[in-house]
Order: C-alpha cells, then structure tokens, then sequence
C-alpha cells in the first residue's frame, strides 16, 4: 500500500465511539488518514458528517462498501453488530479496524481470524488503552526488575454511576465486563503473560443498571508461577480506589492514569537475617516483635499535559495501525490476544447464571 498519500476511511457509525472518538480524532491526522465516507442510520447525523468532515455518507454500510474505494473500514457499529459485520466486511476484502469488544464468543473470534487470514485483509481491534502512558510506565517498571517478583496486581476501574441506555443490555453484548472492562482485561492479560490461559474466579451482580447486564464485576485470575490478578469494574463504588496497585517481592506501586508512585529496597543493602524458631526478644529481654530498617528508593511518574489528553492513546493507536498498513509493522494488538479475552469473559459469563442464563 502507498505511503504518499493518507488512507481513505470509511466510518460505520456515528455516535459516541464513530463521531465523538474516531471521527473527531481522525480529522487531525489528515497527514495519515482521509475520512471518505460515514454510515449511520440517522438523516441528522449523515447530514453532519457531510458538514463537518466534508465526506460522503450512506444509510447502509453496504451501500458505502459497494460505492467506495477505500483502505481501511472503522466499524464503531452497535457492540451486538461488530462480528457480524466485520466478518462480511472481510471476506469482502477490506481492512477492518473493529470497536471494542470484537464479538462475544472464542468461537466468533475464529471466524474472524479465519477470514482474516483466507482474505489476506487486516483484523485490528480498538484496544488504545494498551497506549495508556500509564499502563507503558508500568509494565517498565516491572521490567526494569526493581520490584523483584511481583506477586499480585490490582486493577481498579471504579465509579458510582446509574446507566439505562443500550450498552446496559445483553442483548446488545453490553455490561460493564465488556462495554469497561475490555480495556482494564486487556491490560491485565499483558501483565499476567501470553503463554498460558489463567484460572478465572468471578462475582457478577446488577446493582444500578435498568438492563440486564451485570455493572459489577470481581475478577480473579492466578496461574501456577504468575501475579495474582485481582481486577474490579463496578459502578457501586462511591469511594473509589488506586486504578492501580502492585505487591511485590521487594516493593510496590500504586497511583492512577495521571500520576504514580513506587518504592522498593535493594537485597544486598538489607541486613542480613536468620530464621529463629525461638521466642523473640528484645534487647531488654522482652518479647519482641520482627523489626528492621530498609533503606527505600522511591520514584514517581506524572502525565505530561499531552499524555493526559484522552485523544493520547487514540493517536498513539491509529499511528501504529498506519505504519502496519503501510509499511508492514508488525500489528501490535493481535486477534490472537483478544481471543484470550474472550475467552476469559466466557469463563466469566458461565461462572454467573444468576445473571447470563
């Protein structure tokens, strides 16, 4: 593909993901990409697109498909809709860059990976927090090693929020697991490694939602030699907590997207002690307690004015899927990875019957 000029785009979609993240973004990268032509539903929202975007703009994205030449297809479609239409849209022989969350199923994932491949077409997935300066802080101070063996990691993406709208309904693949916790699951299986499915423990309830899909989740996942994962999605939290924490061997983290904080100690500057199976006492010869002085390093991250921009990890996101295009890179959020997802959000959906029946 040709690296001179930017990638025509369609755009299936013009809501609060097409218009208000992809759209909206997109319009600033003009160097990269050309926002030919919309779908929506809506005479009003078509009409705006032509307006503000200065493109064409179709009721069906069929019709858009057979009428445009174009290089990449965005489908920010209903959540209940992105497999099915991103499985038409790539054994028609187009890329496709598909919302979140790409379907509901491992077995739907297979589809896709499957056309992907018999197409030769690109499946690339909207996962942009994977581009949280944040979540890239973190996983360099875990692999700096400062931290020693880490034992458990906390991901906390919390709020106190009544919701009624479509995303709320099962019907639609909505709930909290994966309208939020896409993005939270996503970062979570990068740290807990690639190699290996996790044992999963979870508790689903429906607490402030009007649909039926649950708005709090407590997820477990351990594996033999990996950090416990213990990630919470809940909109029942008044009193929100750390986004993220970390235990480790030799110290730990804490902080949010905008700021964080670490500390640890070296070994070879720690006193050098013994197990004693004895009574411990104290100098005076009182019954004591283990004590002892570490000396502790202590860092912080904050983020930079543009790092805090929501539009960041949009950037971040879209610039990598051009250089794929376009020059071959190697795709950095594989559908291989968010079948992984899927199939810990099935494992998720089978542990809760109470709720997905």
């Amino acid at each position: 593909m040709k690296t001179s000029q930017a990638l025509k785009v369609g755009i299936i979609g013009q809501g609060r993901s097409g218009r208000d993240i992809h759209a909206n973004h997109l319009i600033h990268m003009s160097d990269y990409y050309q926002i030919t032509a919309v779908v929506d539903l809506l005479q009003e929202r078509r009409e705006s697109a032509i307006q503000r975007f200065g493109c064409r703009a179709y009721e069906t994205y069929e019709a858009m498909v057979e009428q445009e030449q174009l290089d990449l297809v965005i489908n920010t479609s209903p959540s209940h809709l992105h497999f099915p239409i991103t499985l038409d849209l790539l054994q028609r022989g187009f890329h496709v860059l598909c919302e979140k969350p790409l379907a509901r199923l491992t077995a739907e994932v297979d589809l896709l990976i499957e056309a992907s491949n018999k197409s030769g077409k690109l499946l690339a997935i909207f996962q942009q927090s994977r581009y949280l300066p944040a979540f890239v802080q973190i996983r360099r101070v875990i692999e700096s090693g400062v931290l020693g063996r880490i034992i458990q990691i906390d991901f906390n993406n919390s709020a106190f929020a009544r919701r009624w709208d479509w995303q709320t309904l099962q019907s639609s693949n909505g709930g909290n697991l994966s309208n939020v916790g896409s993005h939270t699951l996503d970062q979570a299986l990068q740290l807990f490694g690639a190699d290996m499915m996790p044992q999963i423990h979870c508790i689903m309830d429906r607490v402030n939602t009007f649909g039926d899909a649950e708005d709090y989740v407590k997820l477990i996942m351990r594996g033999q030699g990996r950090p416990t994962i213990d990630m919470e999605v809940s909109s029942c939290s008044a009193y929100p907590d750390d986004s993220f924490k970390i235990q480790g061997e030799l110290g730990g983290l804490h902080g949010n997207p905008q700021r964080l904080e670490w500390k640890y100690f070296k070994p070879e500057e720690a006193p050098q002690q013994e197990l004693v199976s004895v009574p411990l006492i104290n100098n005076q010869g009182e019954p004591a307690y283990c004590s002892e002085d570490l000396t502790w390093y202590h860092h912080n991250w904050e983020a930079s004015a543009e790092e805090s921009r929501f539009e960041y990890m949009t950037q971040q996101m879209y610039e990598s899927l051009y250089h794929t295009l376009t020059a071959g890179a190697p795709l950095e959020i594989t559908p291989e990875q968010i079948r992984r997802q899927m199939a810990v959000m099935e494992e998720c959906r089978r542990q809760n019957p109470h709720i997905y029946k």
